[in-house]
């Protein structure tokens, strides 16, 4: 997961920070990826959907504030609007995931 979003080089905005641009669809499908991922190895443990789902945001939130920390500590730069396309993708896939169960 960190690889994948270390692949875009060490300037992750070099035409600025957008709010569109490859570095966003990373955030997006990375974080979606990874709520998914989370949830379903949540899920095989015998937790109920509302719990898996509670737990797969927290670790997807975790692993996109602690990417943001890191860009600020030195690693790159710290984005709002990467946070926003973290969010998005966890949404996303939460409402598939939510829909899915049904």
């Amino acid at each position: 997961m960190v690889l994948a979003l270390r692949l875009g080089g060490h300037d992750e905005h070099p035409g600025g920070d957008r709010w569109f641009s490859a570095d966003k669809a990373k955030h997006f499908f990375v974080s979606a990826f990874i709520q998914s991922a989370s949830y379903s190895l949540l899920r095989t443990t015998d937790l109920s959907h509302r719990a898996s789902l509670a737990g797969a945001s927290a670790w997807t939130l975790a692993i996109g504030v602690g990417k943001e920390l890191h860009d600020r500590a030195g690693g790159g730069k710290p984005s709002l609007k990467d946070m926003t396309w973290n969010v998005a993708g966890m949404a996303a896939a939460s409402g598939l995931l939510s829909a899915a169960k049904r």
